[in-house]
């Protein structure tokens, strides 16, 4: 009886042992750094895990590359714009449509992906710059509009060929909320993705507090050499993207020519807001409405994040006597520098 009791204990003994043994083959939790180029800009990830998922991650970009790059011949976004009939859309393309519509909608049309031809008619898209002139204008107006493109299954209908979906200010930050799904499919629970500037956060960083992110102050610089910030936050669990006119634009004859144009009228805005960040619960939201806030000038933004729930703003805006700032409430508990 002691025998087999003793043959018992040493048994357990030995599974103990084995799962100590097992559990230290574990690699230590870490905080990974991914760096490098998509979308024609820059991306960073910051991530705590035991891998290195960075080849994972470029196939994750690479796979919303191909969906919505209008630069890509070869992507769906392009083959639509294209009117390629055997083109269907992909999960990414229905997504971009059902969002899109909602906030163009919300926003009364200052946010619409079908300025695509306007986009590019002021040389701010994926063609050559025209000779601008009110008539070019006018005749651009009657193909924008998010009535003119739906779904009809599997397929992305366009009232007129010459309809053309631009997903620049909103497919940013859609891809950055796909590499946020990526990592916390995989349970990482402490990350920062960045892409191009745009953010979305969780968890804590390596020091163990909130991620910390700077807003630029609006300089004019298409180099973006002389970053300067005009504040920093601390965010964990949400989204932020940030638009301004500040680093895309050109000169001529002396005047200004933002990339940010209005849908509504078909040219470049003019008004006194240098930029808008906006803080909402998904990075592709963030991105449009700050897109669109960019588009509205800063009353009329005001009135547009103070009917969204939960979505919260900075805006950046020019007076007779300097830059001033006006910060959301919920901006404003965010601000630590």
């Amino acid at each position: 009886m002691r025998e087999a009791f003793l043959k018992g204990r040493w048994g357990l003994y030995f599974f103990l042992g084995l799962l100590l043994v097992l559990g230290g083959c574990q690699p230590p939790l870490k905080y990974v750094v991914n760096e490098g180029l998509v979308f024609g800009t820059s991306y960073r990830m910051v991530y705590e895990g035991r891998e290195d998922h960075h080849l994972a991650i470029k196939e994750v970009l690479n796979d919303f590359n191909s969906s919505l790059s209008t630069y890509d011949s070869l992507s769906v976004i392009s083959r639509i714009n294209n009117n390629d009939s055997t083109v269907r859309a992909d999960a990414y393309i229905k997504q971009l449509l059902r969002t899109g519509r909602r906030i163009t909608h919300e926003t009364d049309g200052a946010f619409d992906m079908t300025v695509g031809p306007l986009v590019n008619a002021w040389g701010f898209g994926f063609q050559n710059r025209s000779d601008i002139s009110d008539e070019l204008i006018d005749r651009l107006l009657l193909l924008v509009g998010m009535d003119q493109v739906w779904l009809e299954g599997e397929r992305v209908l366009k009232k007129q060929p010459g309809v053309m979906l631009d997903g620049a200010a909103i497919a940013k930050g859609y891809g950055v909320d796909v590499v946020a799904d990526f990592l916390a499919q995989k349970g990482i629970t402490n990350y920062l993705v960045e892409i191009g500037g745009e953010v979305v956060t969780a968890g804590i960083n390596s020091r163990g507090i909130a991620w910390r992110i700077g807003i630029d102050k609006p300089v004019d610089d298409t180099t973006a050499s002389q970053r300067e910030f005009q504040m920093i936050i601390e965010v964990s669990g949400r989204a932020l993207a940030t638009s301004g006119n500040y680093r895309n634009f050109y000169m001529e004859d002396g005047k200004k020519y933002a990339h940010t144009i209005d849908p509504r009228t078909g040219y470049p805005v003019e008004h006194s807001l240098l930029s808008a960040s906006i803080i909402a619960p998904s990075c592709m939201e963030a991105d449009a409405y700050a897109t669109a806030c960019m588009v509205m000038g800063l009353e009329a933004s005001k009135d547009l994040i103070n009917r969204l729930p939960d979505v919260e703003a900075c805006f950046i805006y020019h007076t007779d006597v300097g830059d001033e700032v006006f910060l959301t409430e919920g901006f404003e508990t965010m601000v630590v520098e």
